[in-house]
């Protein structure tokens, strides 16, 4: 080969040892440096797919598509993008919650008043800010160790609305339904219902139903004697008043209140059969409740006061919750238009909360005599009522 000096200036810089070795350790340099960038470029997909197996693991799904040889497709795991955290506290779904097609126990007529449950799914989905430590997972479900039993129409969905402020309650906001007509769901399909709790909170839900359905009692019981029971009680004649009002707003076309009221007008004998009357006779559904529970294990709320006095009322259930009382006035201011209290801030919301359009309907206007009749009526079972519960609640 023929010496060129071009090659030889080419050549000659780099013919040290020291300068070999050096270029050997610059390219490995470079080498590192690249791999150690494709290394970061993966990693950056694990967190999707660290909150999709998470995901996959609650819910029991896959993550990304399954292909026929029963393989995970890698391609949709990592191109599927990493979705939100979701607020484990599954209060407000109702379709699971409605899987038992069933009727009310005392004239087939359902309870539940479903436009209170969809203003309930609107005004109350968890605000970006609000997630609480339930949203990493911690906590686990468990079978409710209080339950707000009745009565309908009384006062039910205020109360548990309030208690909901408490951060040692988490309670379900639909109602169940399981002690009367979800019964042969088993207790694994309630207690999936109910949201996860950590050590030292109380779960909670409330069926006004339960507190007329003969079978409610001793279901209970069977699943724990040890469950604290709040019945919201009103006067049994606006109760049954604010009762038919409800079921006027869905069937305009019903009989009216006096024709309902009466088994026959001329002779003024009750219809006992008709449940707006037959749950205000508080005494008689409690008397079946007391064969299985202490009365120190049944709380009664005034529905009344409720409206009144809230925070006193919540002082009483936070006290025989055994919880801190936590609720007290500063919670609380009283709507003009309404004509009831509200909340300054809702759980899991920095806004303020007033129950939903379903609730301070205007009553109807009932004859005055059938008024009177009927409070003669209730009268002696209201006696009956405060001398089993020591308490008069001044209905007369």
């Amino acid at each position: 080969m023929e010496y060129s000096p071009v090659c030889h200036s080419l050549y000659a810089p780099w013919s040290s040892p020291v300068k070999k070795k050096l270029l050997l350790l610059s390219i490995m340099f470079f080498i590192w440096v690249y791999m150690l960038y494709s290394c970061v470029g993966y990693c950056s997909t694990m967190p999707s797919l660290v909150v999709e197996g998470y995901r996959a693991k609650e819910t029991g799904s896959g993550l990304g598509k399954r292909t026929e040889s029963g393989r995970t497709d890698l391609v949709s795991r990592l191109l599927a993008k990493p979705q939100p955290w979701e607020d484990i506290e599954s209060d407000y779904e109702e379709p699971s919650i409605r899987t038992a097609a069933s009727r009310d126990l005392l004239n087939n007529e359902l309870d539940t008043d479903w436009d209170e449950v969809r203003e309930d799914l609107q005004q109350r989905a968890p605000e970006p800010s609000a997630m609480s430590s339930f949203s990493n997972g911690s906590g686990s479900k468990k079978l409710p160790q209080a339950i707000i039993i009745g009565v309908k129409k009384g006062g039910t969905r205020a109360l548990l609305e309030f208690l909901r402020v408490h951060p040692d309650i988490r309670a379900v906001g639909a109602e169940p339904h399981f002690f009367d007509r979800n019964y042969d769901n088993g207790l694994e399909w309630y207690r999936d219902l109910m949201p996860k709790t950590l050590e030292g909170q109380i779960t909670m839900e409330k069926t006004p139903s339960y507190f007329v359905t003969r079978e409610a009692p001793a279901r209970i019981s069977a699943m724990s004697r040890d469950t604290k029971l709040i019945v919201v009680v009103r006067d049994p004649v606006t109760r049954a008043i604010s009762d038919y009002t409800q079921t006027l707003s869905k069937k305009p076309d019903i009989p009216s209140f006096e024709s309902l009221t009466f088994k026959n007008r001329t002779t003024g004998l009750i219809d006992t059969s008709w449940s707006a009357i037959q749950i205000g006779i508080y005494a008689k559904h409690l008397d079946n409740w007391l064969q299985y529970f202490p009365m120190e294990q049944i709380l009664f709320v005034s529905g009344e006061r409720l409206i009144s006095d809230p925070a006193g009322e919540l002082g009483r259930v936070q006290d025989f919750l055994g919880l801190k009382r936590i609720i007290t006035d500063k919670h609380f201011y009283f709507n003009q238009t309404k004509g009831f209290p509200c909340l300054k801030k809702a759980e899991g919301s920095s806004k303020p909360h007033c129950l939903g359009k379903t609730k301070g309907r205007t009553h109807p206007n009932i004859d005055p005599e059938v008024v009177q009749r009927l409070r003669d009526f209730y009268r002696p079972f209201n006696m009956k009522f405060y001398q089993m519960t020591g308490h008069n609640f001044g209905w007369d």
